[in-house]
């Protein structure tokens, strides 16, 4: 994988392949006439269609934004990258952002998201810092437990990320509603202002966040275990779906 589209090695990848998300991301089609559950990380849509805004957290594994650069030896930049890995309110991860800083003669800043599957990908992603101007950015590539989207952003739209609270992250699920995913913004301006982690304490903070979401990842797979010896209802807080606030 290129590195623009590199966030923290494989343990995004990894926190999204250990998440029980469903659904696809789509094209603007109609969905299909079946109803179809949605999305883990949203939750049963209202029928008025109202907006659905779910608060995020950070993922307890990734202390604080992180920022990672290095060179781009095709383009001959150095390219630098602020991201954190973020679940919903159950501890669910399903949600990751980078913001980009390339260097050089092809200066340029973006915004990537990696967020769940189920969304259409017509209509995009729209980020917005605290109530300010909203910026477009477009879905770029799907993988088989998430898909990437981008939007290329100018200076202002940084330095107002600095000074926010949350960025607000809205998509059009398949039912037509916006999902907006609430992202705290503490530590971002520190961590983009200043030096980039070292290789090897980045290398110790990957091992450490794989090794806990293998342990979580064994944890998971032993109580669907034993709720297929014992079957019984399965409540919103065991299937780990958050609830939004609307």
């Amino acid at each position: 994988m290129p590195f623009t589209f590199r966030f923290t090695g494989s343990v995004i990848a990894m926190a999204l392949a250990l998440s029980p998300l469903s659904g696809l991301a789509q094209t603007s089609k109609p969905a299909p006439k079946p109803k179809q559950p949605a999305p883990q990380g949203q939750q049963a849509q209202p029928k008025n269609g109202a907006p659905v805004i779910v608060e995020l957290k950070p993922e307890p594994a990734q202390h604080d934004w992180t920022k990672v650069c290095g060179k781009d030896d095709g383009a001959k930049t150095e390219i630098c990258y602020t991201t954190r890995d973020f679940v919903t309110d159950k501890g669910q991860r399903i949600f990751a952002v980078a913001v980009y800083d390339a260097k050089g003669k092809k200066a340029q800043k973006s915004v990537r998201i990696l967020t769940p599957l189920g969304f259409l990908v017509s209509p995009g992603i729209r980020i917005t810092a605290d109530k300010g101007r909203p910026v477009a950015g477009r879905y770029a590539t799907c993988l088989p437990h998430g898909c990437f989207a981008e939007a290329a952003v100018k200076d202002d739209v940084v330095a107002a990320l600095k000074k926010a609270a949350t960025l607000n992250v809205s998509a059009r699920n398949q039912a037509g509603t916006v999902i907006t995913f609430a992202v705290p913004l503490e530590g971002f301006g520190k961590a983009f202002d200043g030096p980039p982690i070292d290789p090897q304490v980045l290398a110790e903070q990957q091992k450490r966040m794989q090794d806990e979401l293998q342990k979580r990842s064994e944890e998971l797979r032993k109580r669907l275990s034993r709720r297929s010896i014992n079957p019984g209802p399965v409540s919103a807080t065991d299937a780990g779906t958050p609830q939004p606030k609307h």
